[in-house]
């Protein structure tokens, strides 16, 4: 019961956060998982893989939410999505498979670099300049297709590839978050999926777990997050952002660095 209420309350703040700053709930999701999951004694060798299968799990049902209200205000370019997803799903379902083959340590260690990276990208508003359109099949399916295995490996929405991705193509900026929302849909689908299969007869995981998604996890994570990300969004409006990303960053510099150490003491 006391595990229970505290994947509700990081479900709860991981929504909040996407909400609030519009990241993916997997960059808070992820790392905390990792020391909950070492904290309860599961097998050092599958913590990582199925922290990111959960994360990606209640993806799926957080970016309904997200979607559905960024078409609402006519944010999703229809046609991009529909376009890059056959590289998304390939992509994010051979991240899966790579990432089954790759140890926790290495996992924790790319992990925490990203963690560097996205942080890096906030605390300094770091944004690529608008250079050209959006590519032809072959350029947007490469694309996807990158997308798609970075964000299997670090169990996110995509939001943190594809915004910048859309917005170099010269997306405005509102209509590249909304079809970034739309996007980390079938990121999570197809990631959940791959990590399901994946995670089939491995050993020491727990009970009530489909491959490598823990099914109780995943239970409170999204009773949690579906209820308070639109009050992040709300929030949105009313609080200083820049400077909760600044501060936002910084917790992330710490989480990622200890992750990073994690792999070697």
């Amino acid at each position: 019961m006391t595990y229970l209420i505290l994947y509700l309350l990081l479900g709860a703040v991981a929504g909040v956060l996407a909400g609030l700053l519009g990241i993916g709930g997997g960059l808070v999701i992820v790392p905390m998982l990792t020391f909950v999951f070492t904290a309860q004694g599961m097998a050092h060798d599958i913590i990582l893989h199925v922290a990111l299968g959960t994360s990606l799990a209640s993806i799926m049902f957080t970016s309904l939410s997200s979607m559905r209200s960024h078409h609402r205000h006519g944010a999703v370019i229809w046609p991009v999505v529909f376009r890059i997803t056959p590289g998304i799903l390939v992509g994010t379902f051979t991240g899966t498979w790579i990432a089954a083959m790759l140890s926790t340590n290495f996992l924790k260690g790319f992990f925490g670099c990203f963690l560097l990276y996205v942080a890096t990208q906030m605390l300094m508003g770091i944004k690529p300049k608008p250079t050209r359109d959006i590519p032809g099949t072959a350029g947007i399916f490469a694309a996807g297709s990158i997308i798609g295995i970075f964000s299997s490996l670090v169990g996110i929405g995509g939001g943190t590839l594809s915004v910048p991705f859309l917005t170099w193509c010269n997306t405005k900026i509102h209509r590249a978050i909304g079809t970034s929302a739309a996007i980390g849909l079938p990121i999570a689908v197809a990631g959940t999926l791959g990590y399901i299969i994946n995670g089939l007869g491995a050993e020491g995981l727990r009970p009530l777990s489909l491959g490598f998604v823990d099914i109780k996890v995943l239970f409170g994570l999204v009773a949690a997050s579906v209820l308070t990300a639109p009050l992040g969004a709300r929030l949105a409006h009313s609080l200083p952002i820049d400077k909760l990303k600044r501060i936002f960053a910084l917790l992330l510099y710490v989480v990622g660095t200890r992750m990073i150490l994690s792999v070697f003491f």
